[in-house]
């Protein structure tokens, strides 16, 4: 691991553990270097202000941890996936929902679910004639469903099981794929 990396992650690693307790507009630069040990200069060779560390942290935590997930089979487990992190990371993401930062949680879970639901489209629609517009219209319904679904659970404090949820949303949208591409494949016919 190059040591640019492993300043990053120290930084991310600070910046989590300060979120634990503290809201992050209440959180400098200044206060994070020093919980880490590191100098000012070094936090800004690396990025921009608090925000571009926490978009960061989202990209490289997150997002790439969900990418074998991409296909009709595997979509459920991918979703699973990003309902732990947010669990598993429960301060860092709620403080980041309740802050200025919360286009970064947005960005987040829209790119990861819009990805994986392209995935799923992608793969079902081999056989369908439908243009790209319309698979990334209904992407970018379900990815929309999906994100403010995991932001209404965050909002009401977390307490839905996330495998029952994402057992829910598998029965909800079971077969709505695939009869929304052949509607579209009907439409431009």
């Amino acid at each position: 691991m190059s040591s640019s990396f492993l300043t990053k992650k120290a930084l991310a690693h600070s910046l989590k553990s300060l979120m634990e307790h503290t809201p992050l507009n209440k959180i400098s630069v200044q206060r994070l270097v020093d919980d880490c040990g590191l100098n000012r200069q070094t936090f800004y060779y690396h990025f921009q202000d608090i925000f571009d560390l926490l978009g960061w942290i989202y990209r490289t935590e997150a997002v790439g941890s969900i990418a074998s997930y991409r296909s009709y089979n595997t979509w459920t487990d991918g979703f699973l996936k990003i309902f732990n992190y947010i669990e598993s990371n429960r301060a860092f993401c709620c403080n980041t929902m309740e802050s200025l930062g919360r286009n970064h949680l947005d960005t987040y879970l829209y790119a990861v679910t819009n990805d994986l639901i392209m995935g799923v489209i992608q793969e079902i629609s081999s056989d369908i004639n439908v243009s790209m517009e319309n698979k990334q219209f209904i992407v970018n319904f379900y990815t929309l469903a999906f994100t403010g679904f995991v932001i209404q659970w965050m909002k009401e404090g977390m307490t839905g099981d996330p495998k029952e949820m994402v057992q829910k949303l598998s029965i909800l949208v079971e077969g709505n794929f695939i009869n929304a591409l052949r509607k579209y494949e009907q439409i431009s016919s």
